[in-house]
């Protein structure tokens, strides 16, 4: 039987993610963060630019479940979610950065 490891609020768990997940034995971990929390982590790490830096954020995920952290250190939050406003800050620089 295959147990299907939940994604976030907005953004869908990574093939990567679920990897380390499963290898490192921390799916309890993960299942019992929120779905927003859950979500937090996944938009930190599909927001690296390269690779290295996606691998170094799949680590410190793990890192951060085992040692009880609920969100990654550093993160100002999801900007894809529609379920509430985009802070003034994540508007003016992450989002009209991007356009």
């Amino acid at each position: 039987m295959t147990f299907k490891i939940s994604g976030g609020l907005v953004h869908e768990l990574p093939a990567d993610l679920s990897r380390t997940l499963t290898e490192s034995n921390i799916i309890e971990l993960w299942e019992n963060l929120t779905p927003i929390a859950r979500n937090e982590f996944i938009c930190w790490i599909e927001d690296a630019k390269q690779s290295k830096t996606r691998v170094k954020r799949i680590t410190r995920a793990a890192e951060a479940l085992l040692e009880g952290k609920k969100r990654p250190c550093c993160w100002v939050g999801c900007i894809h979610r529609t379920d509430k406003k985009p802070s003034e800050w994540q508007q003016s620089v992450l989002i009209d950065k991007n356009k």
